[in-house]
Protein backbone atom coordinates (compact mmCIF):
# COMPACT_ATOMS: atom_id res chain seq x y z
CA UNK A 1 0.00 0.00 0.00
CA UNK A 2 1.32 3.43 -0.90
CA UNK A 3 0.19 7.05 -0.66
CA UNK A 4 -1.95 8.62 -3.37
CA UNK A 5 -2.61 12.24 -4.28
CA UNK A 6 -5.50 12.62 -1.81
CA UNK A 7 -5.48 11.47 1.81
CA UNK A 8 -8.79 9.69 1.23
CA UNK A 9 -7.25 7.44 -1.44
CA UNK A 10 -5.26 4.23 -1.06
CA UNK A 11 -3.17 2.65 -3.79
CA UNK A 12 -2.77 -1.09 -3.32
CA UNK A 13 -0.38 -3.40 -5.14
CA UNK A 14 -0.40 -7.16 -5.43
CA UNK A 15 2.76 -9.21 -5.26
CA UNK A 16 4.32 -10.29 -8.55
CA UNK A 17 2.18 -13.17 -9.82
CA UNK A 18 3.02 -15.98 -12.23
CA UNK A 19 -0.54 -16.96 -13.12
CA UNK A 20 -4.08 -15.62 -13.17
CA UNK A 21 -4.96 -17.97 -10.31
CA UNK A 22 -2.14 -16.52 -8.22
CA UNK A 23 -3.28 -12.99 -9.09
CA UNK A 24 -6.81 -13.81 -7.95
CA UNK A 25 -5.49 -15.04 -4.61
CA UNK A 26 -3.26 -12.00 -4.19
CA UNK A 27 -6.06 -9.55 -5.01
CA UNK A 28 -8.32 -11.13 -2.42
CA UNK A 29 -5.57 -11.07 0.19
CA UNK A 30 -4.69 -7.44 -0.56
CA UNK A 31 -8.28 -6.24 -0.46
CA UNK A 32 -8.96 -8.15 2.76
CA UNK A 33 -5.94 -6.56 4.48
CA UNK A 34 -6.96 -3.04 3.43
CA UNK A 35 -10.56 -3.52 4.55
CA UNK A 36 -9.55 -4.93 7.92
CA UNK A 37 -7.02 -2.17 8.63
CA UNK A 38 -9.52 0.52 7.64
CA UNK A 39 -12.17 -0.94 9.93
CA UNK A 40 -9.79 -0.77 12.89
CA UNK A 41 -9.71 2.99 12.34
CA UNK A 42 -13.47 3.36 11.89
CA UNK A 43 -13.27 3.72 8.10
CA UNK A 44 -14.62 1.73 5.17
CA UNK A 45 -13.06 0.92 1.81
CA UNK A 46 -14.86 1.14 -1.51
CA UNK A 47 -13.40 -0.22 -4.74
CA UNK A 48 -14.78 2.10 -7.41
CA UNK A 49 -13.30 4.79 -9.62
CA UNK A 50 -15.39 7.63 -8.21
CA UNK A 51 -17.26 8.17 -4.95
CA UNK A 52 -20.93 8.88 -5.74
CA UNK A 53 -21.24 12.04 -3.65
CA UNK A 54 -17.91 12.99 -2.05
CA UNK A 55 -17.00 16.61 -2.76
CA UNK A 56 -13.57 17.33 -4.19
CA UNK A 57 -13.61 20.64 -2.31
CA UNK A 58 -13.49 18.80 1.02
CA UNK A 59 -10.45 16.65 0.19
CA UNK A 60 -6.95 17.03 1.63
CA UNK A 61 -3.90 16.45 -0.53
CA UNK A 62 -1.08 14.22 0.66
CA UNK A 63 1.86 16.46 1.68
CA UNK A 64 4.49 15.36 -0.83
CA UNK A 65 6.62 17.53 -3.09
CA UNK A 66 5.52 15.71 -6.25
CA UNK A 67 1.85 16.32 -5.50
CA UNK A 68 2.50 19.95 -4.58
CA UNK A 69 4.19 20.44 -7.94
CA UNK A 70 1.32 18.77 -9.78
CA UNK A 71 -1.21 21.02 -8.04
CA UNK A 72 0.73 24.15 -9.01
CA UNK A 73 1.00 22.99 -12.62
CA UNK A 74 -2.39 21.39 -13.29
CA UNK A 75 -4.57 23.47 -10.93
CA UNK A 76 -8.30 22.59 -10.92
CA UNK A 77 -7.73 19.48 -13.04
CA UNK A 78 -5.99 17.66 -10.19
CA UNK A 79 -7.99 19.26 -7.39
CA UNK A 80 -11.02 17.40 -8.77
CA UNK A 81 -9.13 14.10 -8.89
CA UNK A 82 -11.25 11.98 -6.54
CA UNK A 83 -10.70 9.04 -8.84
CA UNK A 84 -8.86 5.73 -8.94
CA UNK A 85 -7.87 3.41 -11.74
CA UNK A 86 -6.99 -0.26 -12.09
CA UNK A 87 -3.51 -0.70 -13.54
CA UNK A 88 -2.32 -4.12 -14.72
CA UNK A 89 1.36 -4.81 -15.39
CA UNK A 90 2.45 -7.64 -17.69
CA UNK A 91 6.10 -8.67 -17.99
CA UNK A 92 7.13 -10.44 -21.18
CA UNK A 93 9.53 -10.37 -24.13
CA UNK A 94 12.26 -7.83 -24.75
CA UNK A 95 12.04 -4.04 -24.80
CA UNK A 96 11.23 -3.79 -28.52
CA UNK A 97 8.60 -6.54 -28.54
CA UNK A 98 6.87 -4.95 -25.55
CA UNK A 99 6.52 -1.71 -27.49
CA UNK A 100 5.18 -3.46 -30.60
CA UNK A 101 2.65 -5.47 -28.60
CA UNK A 102 1.64 -2.37 -26.65
CA UNK A 103 0.81 -0.78 -29.99
CA UNK A 104 -1.08 -3.85 -31.22
CA UNK A 105 -3.19 -4.14 -28.06
CA UNK A 106 -4.53 -0.58 -28.31
CA UNK A 107 -7.53 -1.59 -30.42
CA UNK A 108 -8.69 -3.98 -27.67
CA UNK A 109 -8.52 -1.40 -24.88
CA UNK A 110 -12.02 0.09 -25.37
CA UNK A 111 -13.76 -3.25 -24.81
CA UNK A 112 -11.60 -4.03 -21.77
CA UNK A 113 -12.50 -0.62 -20.38
CA UNK A 114 -16.21 -1.16 -21.01
CA UNK A 115 -16.04 -4.34 -18.90
CA UNK A 116 -14.53 -2.43 -15.95
CA UNK A 117 -16.71 0.69 -15.70
CA UNK A 118 -17.51 1.77 -12.13
CA UNK A 119 -17.68 5.59 -12.10
CA UNK A 120 -21.15 6.76 -13.20
CA UNK A 121 -21.49 9.38 -10.43
CA UNK A 122 -19.38 12.37 -9.51
CA UNK A 123 -19.86 15.08 -6.89
CA UNK A 124 -23.40 13.89 -6.14
CA UNK A 125 -24.59 13.81 -9.76
CA UNK A 126 -25.39 11.05 -12.22
CA UNK A 127 -23.06 11.95 -15.09
CA UNK A 128 -24.68 9.96 -17.91
CA UNK A 129 -21.36 8.14 -18.40
CA UNK A 130 -20.49 4.66 -17.20
CA UNK A 131 -16.91 5.89 -16.65
CA UNK A 132 -16.74 9.56 -15.71
CA UNK A 133 -13.20 8.94 -14.46
CA UNK A 134 -11.79 9.09 -17.99
CA UNK A 135 -13.31 12.55 -18.48
CA UNK A 136 -11.47 13.78 -15.39
CA UNK A 137 -8.22 12.12 -16.45
CA UNK A 138 -8.56 13.71 -19.88
CA UNK A 139 -8.06 17.17 -18.42
CA UNK A 140 -4.36 16.39 -18.02
CA UNK A 141 -1.82 16.41 -20.84
CA UNK A 142 -0.19 13.19 -22.08
CA UNK A 143 -3.31 11.08 -21.43
CA UNK A 144 -5.56 8.98 -23.64
CA UNK A 145 -4.65 6.63 -26.45
CA UNK A 146 -0.98 6.69 -27.48
CA UNK A 147 -0.01 6.82 -31.13
CA UNK A 148 1.58 3.70 -32.62
CA UNK A 149 5.21 3.06 -31.68
CA UNK A 150 7.42 0.37 -33.22
CA UNK A 151 10.55 0.19 -31.05
CA UNK A 152 11.92 1.08 -27.65
CA UNK A 153 14.28 3.51 -29.35
CA UNK A 154 11.32 5.40 -30.81
CA UNK A 155 9.68 5.55 -27.39
CA UNK A 156 12.89 6.71 -25.71
CA UNK A 157 13.31 9.48 -28.30
CA UNK A 158 9.81 10.72 -27.52
CA UNK A 159 10.44 10.76 -23.77
CA UNK A 160 13.72 12.59 -24.33
CA UNK A 161 11.97 15.26 -26.40
CA UNK A 162 9.47 15.81 -23.59
CA UNK A 163 12.38 16.03 -21.13
CA UNK A 164 14.32 18.43 -23.33
CA UNK A 165 11.29 20.72 -23.43
CA UNK A 166 10.92 20.33 -19.65
CA UNK A 167 7.37 18.98 -19.85
CA UNK A 168 8.19 15.96 -17.68
CA UNK A 169 10.92 14.37 -15.59
CA UNK A 170 10.57 10.78 -16.81
CA UNK A 171 8.22 8.28 -18.45
CA UNK A 172 6.12 7.92 -15.29
CA UNK A 173 4.54 11.26 -16.25
CA UNK A 174 3.17 9.85 -19.50
CA UNK A 175 -0.33 9.00 -18.32
CA UNK A 176 -1.46 7.09 -21.41
CA UNK A 177 -4.10 4.35 -21.38
CA UNK A 178 -1.23 1.91 -21.84
CA UNK A 179 2.48 2.54 -21.48
CA UNK A 180 5.85 0.93 -20.84
CA UNK A 181 6.49 1.02 -17.12
CA UNK A 182 9.30 3.36 -16.14
CA UNK A 183 10.17 1.16 -13.14
CA UNK A 184 9.70 -2.43 -14.35
CA UNK A 185 10.14 -4.43 -17.59
CA UNK A 186 6.38 -4.49 -18.12
CA UNK A 187 3.59 -3.01 -20.19
CA UNK A 188 1.12 -1.27 -17.89
CA UNK A 189 -2.55 -1.13 -18.92
CA UNK A 190 -4.08 1.92 -17.23
CA UNK A 191 -7.40 2.49 -19.01
CA UNK A 192 -9.65 0.44 -16.72
CA UNK A 193 -11.81 1.59 -13.85
CA UNK A 194 -11.47 -0.12 -10.47
CA UNK A 195 -13.76 -3.15 -10.51
CA UNK A 196 -16.07 -3.34 -7.52
CA UNK A 197 -16.09 -7.14 -7.76
CA UNK A 198 -12.79 -8.99 -7.63
CA UNK A 199 -14.00 -11.63 -10.10
CA UNK A 200 -14.50 -8.90 -12.71
CA UNK A 201 -10.96 -7.60 -12.14
CA UNK A 202 -9.55 -11.10 -12.51
CA UNK A 203 -11.53 -11.54 -15.74
CA UNK A 204 -10.00 -8.41 -17.25
CA UNK A 205 -6.51 -9.46 -16.16
CA UNK A 206 -7.07 -12.87 -17.78
CA UNK A 207 -8.18 -11.25 -21.03
CA UNK A 208 -5.15 -8.94 -20.96
CA UNK A 209 -2.72 -11.82 -20.34
CA UNK A 210 -4.30 -13.95 -23.05
CA UNK A 211 -4.23 -11.07 -25.53
CA UNK A 212 -0.55 -10.49 -24.86
CA UNK A 213 0.22 -14.16 -25.42
CA UNK A 214 -1.72 -14.13 -28.71
CA UNK A 215 -0.15 -10.89 -29.95
CA UNK A 216 3.34 -11.98 -28.89
CA UNK A 217 2.97 -15.13 -30.96
CA UNK A 218 1.82 -13.13 -33.96
CA UNK A 219 4.72 -10.75 -33.44
CA UNK A 220 7.23 -13.62 -33.47
CA UNK A 221 5.63 -15.02 -36.62
CA UNK A 222 5.70 -11.63 -38.31
CA UNK A 223 1.93 -11.71 -38.91
CA UNK A 224 0.39 -8.80 -37.00
CA UNK A 225 -3.33 -8.17 -37.42
CA UNK A 226 -4.43 -5.02 -39.25
CA UNK A 227 -4.78 -2.07 -36.88
CA UNK A 228 -7.57 0.50 -36.92
CA UNK A 229 -6.62 4.15 -37.13
CA UNK A 230 -5.79 5.68 -33.77
CA UNK A 231 -8.70 8.09 -34.28
CA UNK A 232 -11.14 5.16 -34.52
CA UNK A 233 -9.66 3.48 -31.44
CA UNK A 234 -10.09 6.78 -29.58
CA UNK A 235 -13.71 7.02 -30.75
CA UNK A 236 -14.38 3.50 -29.47
CA UNK A 237 -12.74 4.49 -26.20
CA UNK A 238 -15.29 7.31 -25.82
CA UNK A 239 -18.14 4.92 -26.68
CA UNK A 240 -16.94 2.52 -23.97
CA UNK A 241 -16.71 5.37 -21.49
CA UNK A 242 -20.20 6.61 -22.29
CA UNK A 243 -22.14 3.35 -22.68
CA UNK A 244 -20.13 0.58 -21.01
CA UNK A 245 -21.54 -2.86 -21.77
CA UNK A 246 -24.38 -1.55 -23.94
CA UNK A 247 -21.89 -0.10 -26.41
CA UNK A 248 -21.84 -0.51 -30.19
CA UNK A 249 -18.26 -0.16 -31.37
CA UNK A 250 -16.98 0.96 -34.72
CA UNK A 251 -15.42 -1.79 -36.85
CA UNK A 252 -14.32 -0.96 -40.38
CA UNK A 253 -14.16 -4.65 -41.35
CA UNK A 254 -17.90 -5.19 -40.83
CA UNK A 255 -20.80 -4.35 -43.06
CA UNK A 256 -22.40 -1.27 -41.57
CA UNK A 257 -19.21 -0.45 -39.67
CA UNK A 258 -20.60 -1.31 -36.21
CA UNK A 259 -20.50 -4.28 -33.82
CA UNK A 260 -22.45 -4.97 -30.63
CA UNK A 261 -20.28 -5.53 -27.56
CA UNK A 262 -21.90 -8.92 -26.90
CA UNK A 263 -20.86 -10.17 -30.33
CA UNK A 264 -17.43 -8.59 -29.98
CA UNK A 265 -16.75 -10.21 -26.60
CA UNK A 266 -18.01 -13.59 -27.82
CA UNK A 267 -15.62 -13.43 -30.78
CA UNK A 268 -12.76 -12.24 -28.56
CA UNK A 269 -13.16 -15.16 -26.16
CA UNK A 270 -13.12 -17.58 -29.11
CA UNK A 271 -10.04 -15.87 -30.55
CA UNK A 272 -8.24 -16.16 -27.21
CA UNK A 273 -9.34 -19.72 -26.40
CA UNK A 274 -6.00 -21.45 -27.09
CA UNK A 275 -4.02 -18.82 -25.20
CA UNK A 276 -6.41 -18.76 -22.26
CA UNK A 277 -6.19 -22.56 -22.09
CA UNK A 278 -2.39 -22.41 -22.10
CA UNK A 279 -2.50 -19.87 -19.26
CA UNK A 280 -5.08 -21.84 -17.28
CA UNK A 281 -7.65 -19.02 -17.30
CA UNK A 282 -10.44 -20.13 -19.65
CA UNK A 283 -13.16 -19.77 -17.03
CA UNK A 284 -11.90 -16.32 -16.07
CA UNK A 285 -12.00 -15.05 -19.68
CA UNK A 286 -15.50 -16.48 -20.22
CA UNK A 287 -16.74 -14.40 -17.30
CA UNK A 288 -16.62 -11.43 -19.67
CA UNK A 289 -19.89 -12.67 -21.18
CA UNK A 290 -21.52 -12.57 -17.74
CA UNK A 291 -20.29 -9.01 -17.23
CA UNK A 292 -21.80 -7.94 -20.56
CA UNK A 293 -25.14 -9.59 -19.86
CA UNK A 294 -25.44 -8.78 -16.15
CA UNK A 295 -23.74 -5.37 -16.12
CA UNK A 296 -20.71 -3.78 -14.49
CA UNK A 297 -20.37 -2.00 -11.18
CA UNK A 298 -21.51 1.18 -12.95
CA UNK A 299 -24.72 -0.47 -14.16
CA UNK A 300 -25.58 -1.77 -10.71
CA UNK A 301 -24.95 1.65 -9.15
CA UNK A 302 -27.16 3.44 -11.66
CA UNK A 303 -29.92 0.80 -11.46
CA UNK A 304 -30.06 1.01 -7.66
CA UNK A 305 -30.01 4.80 -7.65
CA UNK A 306 -32.89 5.04 -10.11
CA UNK A 307 -34.89 2.39 -8.24
CA UNK A 308 -34.46 4.18 -4.92
CA UNK A 309 -35.51 7.48 -6.49
CA UNK A 310 -38.63 5.80 -7.93
CA UNK A 311 -39.37 4.38 -4.48
CA UNK A 312 -39.30 7.91 -3.06
CA UNK A 313 -35.79 8.30 -1.65
CA UNK A 314 -34.17 11.72 -1.80
CA UNK A 315 -31.12 12.10 -4.05
CA UNK A 316 -28.83 12.00 -1.02
CA UNK A 317 -30.49 8.91 0.49
CA UNK A 318 -30.39 7.13 -2.87
CA UNK A 319 -26.68 7.93 -3.25
CA UNK A 320 -26.00 6.60 0.24
CA UNK A 321 -27.65 3.35 -0.81
CA UNK A 322 -25.31 3.27 -3.81
CA UNK A 323 -22.30 3.68 -1.51
CA UNK A 324 -23.56 0.82 0.66
CA UNK A 325 -23.85 -1.34 -2.48
CA UNK A 326 -20.26 -0.58 -3.51
CA UNK A 327 -18.99 -1.27 0.00
CA UNK A 328 -20.75 -4.65 -0.02
CA UNK A 329 -19.41 -5.59 -3.45
CA UNK A 330 -15.90 -4.55 -2.41
CA UNK A 331 -16.08 -7.18 0.35
CA UNK A 332 -17.34 -9.97 -1.90
CA UNK A 333 -15.00 -12.93 -2.21
CA UNK A 334 -12.23 -11.66 0.08
CA UNK A 335 -12.29 -14.67 2.36
CA UNK A 336 -12.76 -14.63 6.10
CA UNK A 337 -14.74 -11.79 7.55
CA UNK A 338 -12.80 -9.35 9.67
CA UNK A 339 -13.34 -9.70 13.36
Amino acid sequence: MVHEFLRSQIETNTRVCGSVAELSESLRETRRIVIEVAERHGAAVMAASTHPFASWRAQTATPRERYRRFTITFQENVRRFIIGGMHIHAGFGDADSRIRIMTAIRSYLPVLHALSTSSPFSDGRETGFKSWRLSLVGGLPRTGMPNPLRSREEYDRLVEEYRRMRFLDDGSELWWDIRPSSAYPTVEMRICDVCTRIDDAVCIAALYASLIRLLARRDREGSPAPEPLTEIIAENRWVAQRYGVVAFFGDAAREGGRVDIDDLVTELIEELADDARALGCEAETRRALDIVREGTGADRQVDLYRLRRLEGDSEQDALRQVVDLVLAETREGIGEESG
